[in-house]
């Protein structure tokens, strides 16, 4: 015969589960168990958005307690008073500041208590009042913010009405007097001395034109990467050996590092040599076979007797294994009469072009 007794022990496994399920979650949600607790009554001045019974009470931003009654204020259309049920442990005083906070991305709001000196009153519960807009979110502020700035706006449209006009105005006489105001700027600069600096010149290094008949071809992929030099010859300025200074050179400057300024004018003089065959710059291919590796040794204007313009350029041909296949130097002088920039660069250009020329004949006997 079957007895009832394992079905009653079911049954009371089963409440006791429930029980401690229910009791776990209280404890939670009280933060201090079973505990001894302390109401106290708050009372907010205005309206308390999203605030529920069972909101929970925050003193310097931890969990003490949780709310226990919320409701209007029957005296007061603007007031709601809530009832909080804190640990009694916590140090509450009479002038401790109560807030509303907005926790988390959904906002939910809790009470949020902060220092206090005072020691409270015994007796009655005390009641903390919260500080005015307690209940104010963000959004309402903002709509507040942008009421006064509107309010302010309108109590003096008139006046911002004038002064933009009085800019326009203004600006309308600035622009009819421009003539005179460049005049008077230019008479403060002559009087107190002080003068814009002059603009720059640029000048350009001629790359070799007509190299001549294509005698022989380069049919292996090959490059020119940018030439080295010392720091001092990595510079736009013209240089002068020995080291004076010229009027005009100050605002004088090549049209890119002389480095690769060489580097593109060598390119070039090839390309007008051979354009199917020409090298590239060494970030434009993957892998040469040859490299024209080019060493900057002098690019300077010599004064000693009459002005030249020299150049000396060292010159190797190396594999893709690193291999010297051919090296050379070659350089160049050509004379000048007058120590002017476009002078010193028309005669750089002739001693480029000569080099040019001697370098492409060695080049496609070498490869």
């Amino acid at each position: 015969m079957e007895t009832r007794a394992p079905f009653v022990i079911v049954g009371a496994f089963v409440l006791a589960a429930i029980v401690a399920v229910f009791g776990f979650v209280y404890w939670l949600q009280n933060t201090g168990g079973l505990g001894p607790r302390t109401s106290y009554r708050v009372q907010f001045e205005g309206s308390v958005p999203g605030l529920l019974v069972g909101a929970a009470v925050l003193f310097n931003g931890i969990r003490v307690g949780e709310v226990s009654e919320l409701g209007l204020a029957p005296d007061n259309p603007r007031g709601v008073h809530a009832t909080i049920s804190v640990a009694s442990t916590t140090p509450v005083r009479a002038d401790t500041k109560v807030g509303l906070e907005f926790q988390g991305l959904t906002g939910v709001p809790v009470i949020a208590l902060e220092g206090g000196l005072m020691v409270a009153g015994a007796g009655a519960v005390p009641t903390l009042i919260a500080e005015p807009g307690a209940g104010q979110g963000m959004t309402q502020a903002a709509r507040d913010a942008l009421r006064k700035v509107d309010s302010v706006l309108s109590e003096n449209s008139g006046a911002l009405k004038d002064t933009i006009a009085n800019f326009k105005v203004f600006s309308e006489g600035l622009a009819r007097n421009t003539g005179k105001l460049d005049g008077i700027v230019a008479g403060l600069e002559r009087m107190t001395g002080v003068t814009a600096p002059p603009p720059k010149i640029t000048y350009d290094l001629r790359a070799l034109q007509n190299p001549g008949p294509v005698t022989k071809t380069v049919s292996a992929p090959w490059a020119i990467p940018e030439p080295t030099a010392v720091a001092m010859l990595e510079t736009q300025r013209f240089l002068f050996s020995p080291a004076q200074d010229y009027p005009g050179f100050a605002e004088a400057m090549w049209a890119d590092s002389l480095p690769k300024l060489l580097q593109a004018r060598l390119i070039e003089s090839f390309e007008n040599y051979d354009l199917a065959h020409a090298p590239q710059r060494t970030l434009d291919v993957g892998q040469s076979e040859f490299q024209l590796l080019i060493d900057i040794r002098r690019f300077r204007i010599l004064v000693d007797t009459k002005p030249a313009a020299e150049i000396a350029l060292s010159a190797k041909l190396v594999d893709r294994n690193g291999k010297v296949v051919a090296s050379k130097l070659f350089q160049a002088s050509e004379p000048f009469d007058h120590i002017t920039p476009p002078d010193a660069a028309a005669a750089f250009s002739e001693s480029f072009g000569r080099i040019a020329k001697e370098m492409i004949g060695w080049t496609v006997q070498a490869l």
